[in-house]
């Protein structure tokens, strides 16, 4: 686990899907964030997915940790996943990041 300062923050758009299954399959059809964003609005579980997945400005402690600690590794502007957490598998797509 790595430590993220306080002040560290990203925009981030997530897809929650079931299984590892599914997730994995909907990673091909992804190739920029206009279609993540179609993704999620048509195949995530998420009520994020009206918007297009989109999490907002993110900061340490806000989402659970394992989505915490990909959206501040993970690449930026790419299809990164699948993430397992306690709410299913989630494909992210990173857009920017501060970290002090």
């Amino acid at each position: 686990m790595m430590l993220i300062p306080d002040l560290a923050r990203a925009k981030a758009h997530h897809i929650l899907l079931q299984t590892e299954a599914q997730a994995v399959d909907l990673m091909a059809y992804i190739h920029d964030l206009a279609s993540f964003e179609q993704a999620a609005k048509t195949y995530s579980l998420c009520p994020s997915a009206k918007i297009g997945g989109d999490l907002g400005l993110t900061k340490p402690g806000v989402v659970v940790e394992a989505l915490e600690q990909a959206i501040f590794s993970v690449p930026l502007h790419t299809v990164s996943g699948p993430i397992q957490t306690c709410h299913g598998y989630h494909l992210l797509w990173v857009k920017k990041r501060q970290v002090p």
